[in-house]
């Protein structure tokens, strides 16, 4: 429990800034159609050719995947939303005009992976990204790969 709590506090407490910059060696991949992108660690390989997705050893270890939705408004998620997709308030990172972060699914085990969504608003729609990862990768990755998530020609 108290693992949780300071990972908690320790994405919250990062959270708050705007898109930070790829970390330096990081790799960038693009969603599909280039309208979008993300920083992933060096070690993360492109999952197949322009699909917008990377890896980290192979899918089942961890994912991160980019998308670009043209045309859907960003808008923060309301209350009433984030009751119906039943989200504790501890797993809303972020749900502001800048950024969404959230983690919708929570491991039952070291084989069981966490999942995590964030999106943030573009010239012409919203970028999107979701990430999965098993226990074994720290949440720290995750944080840095959402912070990351960018239009393309925005800087990150």
């Amino acid at each position: 429990m108290r693992e949780c709590i300071v990972s908690t506090l320790l994405l919250l407490s990062c959270l708050s800034a705007p898109s930070q910059t790829v970390p330096e060696g990081w790799k960038v991949i693009k969603d599909r159609s280039a309208a979008c992108q993300i920083g992933v660690p060096a070690e993360w390989v492109p999952f197949g050719e322009n699909n917008g997705a990377a890896v980290l050893h192979d899918s089942g270890m961890a994912i991160a995947v980019v998308t670009s939705q043209p045309g859907q408004q960003f808008r923060t998620l309301s209350p009433g939303l984030v009751k119906t997709m039943g989200l504790a308030r501890e797993k809303m990172f972020e749900n502001s005009a800048k950024r969404i972060f959230y983690q919708d699914k929570s491991s039952r085990g070291p084989d069981d992976a966490n999942a995590y969504s964030s999106s943030v608003p573009a010239k012409s729609g919203t970028c999107s990204c979701h990430i999965v990862i098993l226990p074994s990768v720290p949440e720290e990755v995750v944080k840095k790969i959402a912070l990351t998530l960018a239009p393309v020609g925005d800087p990150m």
